[in-house]
């Protein structure tokens, strides 16, 4: 290899370091990575930016806002409160889910779909007594099976695609990709029903936890100065009737008062540290002069109970991988200043969490329970600091006149698209105007539905794409596969594409995953003298197949910490559903796009 191939692949490396230990946001470490590409000369600077004007990035972001007027009419929310109906038992609720998240995510993003049924999941789950554990595993699977079965099903299908035009090779027709998708989306949703509830963990849902183990959550209050509650003992202050609920100390002066006892007089000013249930955290939010503090709200204690009542709900949010507040205590992270959200509680996986609200030190797949003013969802919905999971009652009403409008727009889409008349990204580009120019969605909350990171982290590692070709690394690599494989042909070399998109979108973006692949599997064809068609569908469906680890796509973090689930569960039901999909995959690709 020369010089530049070296330096490339040493980029590469540092790169896929960075995004495994979470170093730093991925779209800083691809646009830097990208960057320092093209300092050393490896490529142009057109070449390191020419992934903001990709088609298939492009469409991306106009997906975002024709999902966002879908779910601001209420089209999304009608669907999913009827999806579970009356059905009573886990296997039905499956296939409920089968029915409806499939088809929906083969058109829709995925990341609105999850967010807007974990919440009519854990409903449900309540309702009769199930464990959401077996159920929110199979909802976001069941996304990304869904989103093989079109072109627009997922962003890596669309990156992928448009790295194609970009190569003056044919697009992807819509249905083109669901050749194997649709069995996949079949097989696997079958595994999920037939082997789903022995493989997945029978844990109780978050609140049932804290019922059992009561202490899970942990909130703090402060007692304001015209709390009814000052001057009055513990016990006559009603603190110890709440059921899953109990004071563990009182901050007084600095002095802690621990353990606490019934006769015990509470006093302006105190600061009480509770462990328990929300419901029972609730019942305190509602003693006037009882606020909540994360120990850099102290002027909570001024803001006057209707205010507080009228004006802030609550919202359950969970802290993502790429988040600024990994690593930060809440303290230090001066929540309200930056986010004007006050933290009431905090769950992490069923672990006890023995510190005060602002001295825990927050980590990826916290579930945070916030009080939150009206604009926190339209200012944080897309913030990357957070998957928001819970559902609450918007503060501004649902555009309902206009959701037959919204349905229309998204058929006249489907029919654009379909039919081939114009570029699938003018077909997304013209409904994503038309929604808003008609009043489905707002101008503002159109630029807010678009996930900003998601699309600079694609665009960005087009780059380095380009650098692994430029460089002759995409050659050396793909020289090595062949080698490996000489004996028994191309199939060979299509089962280790599939394997190593597998692995390794368990460990970066999906997206990511696809751009770094993709050079290798035009260099693997070449050498083969093969047909590239195979190798890229292969690439495509092993990119979105991230089944084994909750870290590999979005919907499987955001599932992770309301399902109560821990790190080998995700392994333990994907491991197997992957290999036979990997099995379906290298049985049909050859099939319908023959080397």
């Amino acid at each position: 290899m020369n010089l530049d191939a070296w330096i490339t692949l040493g980029v590469v490396v540092a790169l896929l370091f960075g995004l495994v230990t979470n170093w730093a946001p991925p779209d800083l470490l691809f646009v830097g990575a990208t960057a320092f590409l093209s300092v050393m000369g490896i490529i142009t600077p057109d070449q390191a930016f020419a992934g903001f004007a990709n088609a298939g990035m492009l469409t991306v972001a106009f997906l975002f806002v024709v999902v966002a007027a879908l779910r601001e009419t209420g089209v999304l929310d009608y669907v999913g409160h009827h999806v579970l109906g009356k059905v009573q038992t886990e296997r039905r609720a499956l296939l409920r889910l089968s029915l409806f998240v499939v088809p929906m995510s083969a058109m829709l993003n995925n990341t609105p779909i999850v967010a807007m049924f974990i919440p009519i999941v854990i409903d449900w789950c309540r309702r009769w007594r199930i464990a959401p554990s077996k159920l929110l595993i199979p909802l976001s699977f069941l996304t990304i099976l869904g989103g093989t079965c079109t072109l627009i099903g997922t962003s890596t299908t669309l990156v992928v695609n448009g790295l194609m035009i970009d190569h003056h090779m044919p697009g992807m027709g819509l249905f083109e990709i669901g050749k194997v998708g649709l069995p996949y989306a079949i097989v696997g949703s079958l595994f999920l029903m037939l082997f789903g509830r022995h493989l997945l963990p029978e844990r109780k849902e978050l609140m049932e936890q804290l019922e059992e183990t009561r202490r899970d959550y942990l909130a703090e209050m402060l007692i304001g100065a015209n709390c009814r509650l000052s001057g009055q003992s513990v016990e006559a202050a009603g603190l110890r009737q709440l059921p899953g609920l109990f004071l563990i100390e009182i901050e007084r002066e600095g002095q802690l008062i621990a353990p606490v006892r019934p006769d015990d007089v509470l006093q302006s000013h105190d600061r009480l540290v509770f462990t328990g249930i929300v419901s029972s955290i609730l019942e305190l939010e509602r003693i006037p002069g009882l606020v909540v503090i994360d120990d850099s709200n102290a002027e909570s204690a001024t803001m006057s109970p209707s205010a507080r009542s009228h004006e802030r709900r609550l919202v359950e949010a969970v802290v993502s991988e790429s988040s600024s507040l990994n690593g930060k205590r809440i303290r230090d992270a001066d929540f309200r200043a930056v986010y004007g959200a006050a933290v009431v509680a905090v769950h992490r996986f069923g672990e006890r969490i023995k510190q005060k609200i602002g001295d825990i030190e927050l980590r990826t797949g916290d579930t945070l329970l916030l009080q939150i003013p009206p604009h926190f969802l339209r200012t944080h919905r897309h913030d990357p600091d957070f998957y928001l999971v819970s559902q609450v009652d918007q503060w501004r009403p649902v555009r309902r006149n206009r959701s037959w409008l919204a349905v229309g727009l998204f058929v006249l889409l489907m029919v654009l698209m379909t039919s081939g008349a114009v570029p699938i990204v003018v077909s997304a580009a013209l409904v994503a105007t038309l929604m808003i120019v008609l009043g489905c969605l707002s101008t503002n909350d159109a630029r807010q539905s678009i996930e900003w990171q998601v699309l600079i982290t694609i665009a960005a590692s087009f780059g380095v794409g380009t650098a692994l070709q430029n460089s002759g690394a995409a050659t050396y690599l793909a020289q090595a596969v062949v080698d490996s494989t000489a004996t028994w042909g191309p199939i060979a070399g299509l089962i280790i594409i599939y394997a190593f998109g597998s692995i390794i979108t368990e460990l970066i973006t999906n997206n990511a995953a696809a751009v770094l692949m993709f050079p290798i599997c035009i260099e693997t064809a070449k050498l083969y003298s093969a047909d590239a068609r195979p190798f890229i569908i292969a690439l495509a469906l092993s990119a979105s197949a991230s089944f084994m680890t909750p870290i590999g796509y979005q919907t499987n973090m955001m599932v992770y910490g309301p399902g109560g689930y821990r790190f080998m569960d995700f392994f333990r039901i994907g491991a197997p559903l992957n290999f036979i999909l990997g099995a379906i995959a290298i049985v049909l690709i050859p099939i319908f796009w023959p080397f």
